[in-house]
């Protein structure tokens, strides 16, 4: 991309999407569009499309999503698949009606199958229904890099899907219905706060999951908009998984809770494992920055000096 590129990053004030700015600007990339849920909401296609014709955007990272953790993907199941099909059904069709030269579009680990083989490597897509517990969000992003697939193959297109593992860092939502790091960070530090004794978390502890930080994916997918071409989609992870129990330990001792933590079972525990394959990134040159360890002292940090506002 030339630093004098137009370069749309539609979802820029949510997680990825503001760390993807963070690392634009912090490249040298001079116009960076944007625009925020109150000024355009992405579901309407009328109002996009005036967008789309307004701003001329050469290049388009596609990190709009309604998201959440397993509570939010139960509870609101109809809003999950609705929003995120007609967000990114939007965006794709009138990036290709408009002339962009390029398009990433962020996917999410649970397309996988539940009981997929692990690492599980791209090719293992569509092999078993996926987790019911984010059957909805799975299945619009499935259908949401299969578009990215179909365009390419009739039209030409230049559109790239990745597949992240579970993302976690600073501008996340700490809400009990957003990702499992956010959500864990606020229950201990407000149990410490309130010298609460007892911390609950959902599930058994038993699920691994891979945890990667914001700015390592933002630098992945900026390093893949300059060097991948293929269309097929492609992970971006760090290799190395983690039980909840161990995360949750973890987020313990940098929160500086001093109580116990207690598994409740009768709530779900989501995949039993989701490790990538990657591989694929790691031959063309990518690799990840951040332990986990060190990013949930970054996170936590952050989410003190912010947690009011």
């Amino acid at each position: 991309m030339d630093r004098n590129a137009n370069i749309y990053v539609a979802g820029h004030t949510g997680l990825i999407g503001s760390a993807v700015v963070r690392k634009l600007k912090s490249l040298g990339y001079k116009n960076i569009i944007t625009e925020t849920h109150k000024e355009m909401d992405l579901t309407e296609r009328t109002k996009v499309a005036e967008f789309f014709k307004k701003e001329s955007p050469e290049y388009v990272f596609l990190a709009a999503a309604r998201v959440g953790g397993i509570y939010a993907n139960s509870t609101y199941p109809a809003e999950f698949i609705y929003e995120n099909i007609m967000i990114q059904t939007n965006v794709i069709d009138l990036s290709y009606r408009c002339g962009v030269k390029k398009l990433l579009f962020l996917a999410s680990s649970c397309i996988y199958p539940k009981m997929c083989g692990q690492p599980m490597k791209e090719k293992y897509l569509l092999t078993g229904p996926i987790e019911p517990t984010n059957e909805s969000f799975g299945m619009a992003k499935l259908a949401g890099v299969k578009m990215c697939q179909a365009y390419n193959r009739q039209y030409g297109t230049n559109f790239i899907s990745v597949i992240p593992a579970n993302v976690y860092g600073v501008n996340d939502n700490f809400n009990e219905d957003g990702h499992v790091i956010a959500s864990l960070i606020k229950k201990f530090h407000e149990a410490k706060i309130k010298e609460n004794q007892v911390v609950t978390v959902w599930g058994t502890g038993k699920p691994k999951r891979e945890f990667l930080y914001v700015d390592d994916l933002a630098e992945a997918c900026i390093f893949l908009m300059d060097r991948y071409q293929e269309n097929e989609p492609i992970n971006v992870g760090t290799g190395v998984d983690t039980t909840v129990s161990e995360l949750a330990e973890l987020i313990k001792d940098v929160t500086g809770f001093n109580g116990f933590i207690h598994y409740d079972h009768t709530k779900p525990d989501g995949n039993p494992i989701r490790l990538l394959d990657i591989k694929r990134i790691n031959a063309i040159g990518w690799f990840p920055k951040v332990p986990l360890e060190e990013g949930l002292r970054i996170v936590y940090d952050w989410y003190r000096k912010n947690r009011n506002r």
